[in-house]
């Protein structure tokens, strides 16, 4: 695999930017991906079926679909391939989890993150949304949100905003250019970021990308979330 997946040149004039933002590091990068393969990508992203698991509660209304059909906040250590996805998602799936992508992520961000942790897809038709909200899972994860949404209308809701608190009128920012684009944040205590309700008949389509810094000693910088804990702790019981 090769870096011509990545239009690195397009990521890294945004570096410094990314870096000063406040209250929190956070950035947009237009043009991500080398064109042709954006391409591939765009057409072959899944179809939008019965095999996208719902989310909905008063927080958010949005579409997930997950590597392998593995189950929400399932940690991906490796790369495996998946036949229900054309070779172009499979291809860059093992990207994401190359050296060559998440030393460039690092440099980009300052951040010392290593390793790929979550890779999902996710989508908001009409009346989708997510109210802003804090992670703050630990200190070194990048949340990317990468997007494959053509002629979205300026001024739309459907882009993952970024703002100073948890309230829609403290927003910062919000794109919509959501065609081979990418919104990315540094995660902690301040970092609001969610997406506004949308009232028209369309669809957006992206890849959330989660990255962290991790060790043999301490695991992840994050921790672990409760689910795959509970998971790891039967399985370790049945063998």
């Amino acid at each position: 695999m090769t870096n011509t997946i990545v239009n690195w040149d397009n990521v890294f004039k945004q570096s410094n930017n990314f870096k000063k933002n406040k209250p929190f590091r956070f950035g947009f990068v237009e043009g991500f991906f080398e064109k042709h393969v954006y391409d591939k990508l765009f057409e072959t992203y899944p179809i939008i079926d019965d095999s996208w698991r719902i989310v909905s509660d008063h927080s958010k209304h949005q579409l997930n679909k997950f590597w392998r059909n593995y189950p929400d906040g399932r940690i991906i250590e490796k790369h495996e391939d998946d036949p229900s996805y054309s070779q172009y998602w499979n291809d860059f799936k093992r990207y994401a989890h190359s050296n060559d992508f998440i030393t460039n992520i690092a440099k980009f961000s300052g951040i010392n993150v290593n390793r790929l942790k979550h890779f999902q897809f996710m989508a908001y038709k009409k009346g989708g949304f997510q109210l802003p909200h804090i992670h703050n899972v630990g200190p070194t994860t990048i949340v990317l949100m990468i997007y494959f949404s053509k002629n979205w209308s300026k001024g739309d809701p459907g882009g993952t905003y970024m703002a100073n608190d948890l309230d829609e009128s403290q927003i910062i920012f919000e794109p919509y250019n959501l065609d081979n684009s990418m919104a990315l944040f540094h995660d902690g205590p301040k970092a609001a970021h969610g997406t506004r309700y949308i009232t028209k008949n369309v669809v957006r389509q992206a890849l959330q990308i989660t990255l962290e810094e991790y060790s043999d000693a301490k695991g992840w910088s994050g921790g672990t979330p409760d689910l795959i804990k509970k998971e790891r702790q039967i399985m370790a019981r049945e063998i």
